[in-house]
């Protein structure tokens, strides 16, 4: 471990009396919180086509969830499936699992930079295995069940996106809505 002593470091005194760092150490904060602001700002590059359209493939296997609970059928929707296709591209790239994301955003604020209003909910997953298992292991943990047969919810959007270093292992994200 590296440390620094702080005795040593020069410093240099203003007009007005005050020590302060010497300039090049000042301008480098700066520079280091301004790169820190930069990167706060910028997006997650998503492989375009990458887990796009899956929404319509598993529409069927909702619909069987929601039918043993006595609820209408989800309804395949492209924003919430932009959404979810954000998350996992974002998951996919820190190569990690999170609600939340590197550039500042919680769920809520990625679902209002989505235009998506009103009550909404995100299940996340990462392995390899296919859609079929991924439904089957959020059937068999509870939070995520019952966000699936939220009587409230009426769409959804599933998206996925591959490990760049494994690419069988899959980054899910379903994102379901009013």
């Amino acid at each position: 471990m590296t440390s620094i002593d702080t005795a040593n470091h020069p410093l240099s005194q203003s007009r007005s009396g005050e020590i302060s760092p010497e300039p090049n150490r000042r301008m480098l904060l700066i520079g280091l919180a301004a790169m820190a602001g930069l990167a706060a700002c910028s997006t997650v590059s998503v492989r375009t086509g990458e887990g796009a359209g899956v929404s319509s493939s598993a529409t069927a296997t909702l619909a069987g969830i929601r039918a043993s609970a006595g609820l209408p059928a989800l309804v395949p929707d492209v924003q919430l499936e932009q959404a979810a296709l954000q998350q996992a591209g974002y998951m996919a790239s820190r190569e990690r699992m999170s609600h939340t994301t590197g550039w500042g955003k919680d769920f809520a604020s990625r679902m209002k930079d989505n235009g998506v209003r009103g009550a909404a909910a995100e299940n996340i997953a990462e392995g390899r295995f296919d859609q079929q298992k991924l439904f089957d292991i959020w059937m068999h943990s509870a939070g995520h069940r019952h966000n699936m047969l939220d009587p409230d919810f009426s769409r959804f959007g599933l998206a996925y996106v591959r490990d760049g270093r494994d690419g069988a292992v899959r980054y899910w994200s379903l994102v379901l809505g009013r």
